[in-house]
């Protein structure tokens, strides 16, 4: 080539590659600008005997920058058992500390078959309430009014409170990723690692699941009570249709009317994100006008005088009151899914998971002052309370409108769900977490139909041949397991990355001394709602909540914190910090079966993982582009 010697010596070390029993070749002569390997082996690049690379300062594979991971993703593939070097237990470590760091502003764009951006802020709203507000703001509010008395419009304000504090936290990060789906496992791909991420997906959609069949056997009897308001039909309906006829001892649970309307909802949700969002505006639209109406009739026949006193069992059963409505504001989280299909997510996302939670509060508080001056507390039903009062004032119109708003509510939180469960699908497909199949979106409906048919298919199955109410104690684990990795995600995404090269105690480093503050705030947490539900001596909570102070200050004072693009959750790390916080407490007050079924869904999910996902994760390197790991960038104007 006529190069200088010294040239020759200097690229001999670049141009010499291994061959798979280690033997080196000879140099290949190449032009100066392009240097080009032989082919050495058919296996996958990070099954081949590795290669001789310039010695480097070693850093963490947790602290790696975001364009070193991106440089090097490649590079994270866990090695074969032939490889000769880690064994499986090292390999399945370094595969499940990979960490996806995402640029929104870098995000390449979907050549033909992505998502579609449809979804204004005002479809946003309602895809938060519609998610929220279903036949429980007819019924919650009466049978913990029972317990609470008047009091119950504190405990919805309260736990409202609460989940302003996660939807800060969901804000923030939506606004940060807002081009890609994947809601809470994306935000715990980013921050933490991939197999968290994976661990808080498994968590979620067995909650989506379950709950999927339950609001459908619900919507069931709900249609069928709605039908057997015609006279000619009332009881002539036989119970296998809507209501469930058991057999084999109740092990099966034959329910007909569930499965064909799911099947009705998921082909609307496989037609177009435009017309599921339609049916959701028109449903949600229909369900608020009906509460704004019921409040309205009710108002005029309220007696302040059922409102005092108004905490008769004190403070404490407000507080218990508060634990138990907490999960009817559960639902604003299903817009950060939808960040694909916003508009403007960067402005949208944050106003539509804030005003869809705060609508939400309004309509609870409105509906329990109403039901609580109605009628006195103790006199309140169990199964319909909202109904019976209007019932004992003779406005039986009202209890149709009330019908008919259960029907509307449980359709669209129904609707929404199967929309979040195929979006979070699509995530994982992408991802190679889950097979390539879920990955497909369809070139002209812009869904991911082979999501939304399994999504579909899972429910109905469950909802016609099994009573899932029974399950109903198992859940909401995922979605407190959601909302507290969520809120622990905002406070490690936030710590600049100058402070990964400093150290702490021993070998550990900054970064992890930061993790292990925001675990032993959560352990506090859980200790401390474990204290409140057994009744323990109180200075065992008061220790709880002074190390998990301890902690906090350690995150406050120890880490050095940025703000990010877009909407900023205010008081970080405080705020996260209680978010977490109050969330394990919550963790704490569920069925001992549910604690249980975290931790056998946990040891199934890392099994699975190890067995599949840590092979086939998708390398988050930008010179590897992956066709299914194509997004829509942020458009710079809506259309």
């Amino acid at each position: 080539m006529g190069l200088p010697l010294e040239k020759l010596v200097i690229m001999s070390p670049i141009m010499t590659c291994t061959s798979p029993k280690g033997t080196l070749r000879n140099p290949v002569p190449t032009e100066p600008h392009r240097m080009t390997q032989e082919p050495t082996s058919l296996l996958p690049v990070w099954a081949r005997a590795p290669t001789r690379r310039p010695k480097t300062t070693r850093r963490h594979p947790l602290h790696l920058h975001e364009a070193a991971m991106e440089e090097e993703g490649a590079d994270h593939r866990p090695p074969s058992s032939s490889s000769g070097g880690r064994g499986f237990l090292s390999g399945l470590c370094a595969a499940a500390l990979r960490r996806k760091p995402i640029s929104a502003h870098a995000a390449h764009a979907a050549s033909g078959e992505g998502l579609v951006r449809q979804l204004g802020v005002f479809e946003l709203v309602l895809l938060g309430i519609g998610a929220s507000i279903g036949a429980g703001i007819f019924v919650v509010t009466g049978t913990v009014a029972r317990d609470a008395g008047p009091g119950v419009t504190i405990s919805f304000v309260l736990a409202g409170a609460a989940c302003v504090l996660n939807a800060l936290c969901y804000a923030e990060l939506a606004s940060r990723f807002p081009a890609v789906v994947g809601g809470a496992y994306l935000y715990t791909y980013a921050a933490f690692n991939e197999l968290t991420a994976f661990l808080v997906f498994t968590q979620l959609m067995l909650d989506y699941h379950i709950g999927a069949a339950s609001i459908a056997r619900s919507l069931a009897s709900y249609f069928v009570q709605f039908l057997e308001l015609i006279p000619f039909l009332k009881g002539h309906i036989p119970t296998w249709i809507g209501h469930g006829e058991e057999f084999f001892g109740g092990v099966v649970s034959v329910n007909i009317l569930a499965p064909i309307l799911l099947i009705i909802l998921t082909t609307i949700l496989c037609y177009g994100v435009k017309e599921s969002s339609a049916v959701n505006t028109f449903m949600t639209t229909l369900k608020i006008v009906i509460v704004i109406v019921v409040v309205f009739a009710g108002v005029f026949e309220v007696d302040v005088s059922n409102w005092s006193p108004f905490m008769p069992n004190g403070f404490k059963s407000v507080v218990t009151g508060a634990t138990v409505v907490f999960f009817a504001y559960v639902g604003f989280d299903a817009v950060a899914n939808s960040a694909e299909e916003a508009k403007k997510p960067q402005r949208d996302l944050p106003i539509g998971i804030l005003g869809s939670l705060l609508a939400c509060v309004l309509l609870y508080v409105a509906v329990c002052l109403v039901i609580t001056g109605m009628v006195p507390y103790t006199l309140l039903g169990e199964d319909a309370p909202l109904a019976e009062a209007f019932a004992a004032k003779g406005l039986k119109f009202v209890t149709v409108l009330i019908s008919i708003g259960a029907v509307a509510g449980l359709t669209t939180t129904l609707l929404v769900g199967l929309y979040v469960q195929s979006r979070l699908y699509l995530g994982l497909g992408r991802d190679g977490l889950l097979p390539s199949i879920f990955a497909k979106v369809h070139p002209t409906r812009h869904t991911p139909l082979h999501s939304q048919i399994w999504v579909g298919c899972v429910a109905a199955v469950l909802a016609g041949l099994f009573n899932v109410h029974e399950l109903s104690h198992i859940l909401s684990v995922g979605t407190l397991t959601g909302y507290s990795v969520v809120s622990a995600c905002v406070i490690t995404l936030r710590w600049n990355d100058k402070t990964t090269s400093r150290r702490s105690l021993g070998n550990m480093s900054i970064w992890q001394e930061g993790v292990l503050c925001l675990v032993i705030i959560a352990l506090c947490g859980f200790v401390a709602g474990m204290c409140y539900r057994f009744s323990y001596a109180i200075a065992f909570m008061i220790i709880a909540l002074l190390i998990a102070v301890a902690a906090g200050f350690a995150l406050q004072f120890r880490q050095v914190y940025v703000d990010p693009p877009g909407f900023s959750c205010p008081g970080v790390p405080i705020v996260p910090m209680v978010s977490v916080f109050f969330n394990m407490l919550l963790f704490a007050q569920l069925h001992e079966e549910a604690w249980y079924r975290f931790v056998i869904l946990s040891l199934l999910a890392v099994g699975v993982y190890a067995g599949y996902g840590q092979y086939h994760a998708v390398p988050s390197s930008s010179d590897h582009p992956h066709p299914a790991v194509a997004y829509h960038g942020i458009p710079s104007e809506a259309p």
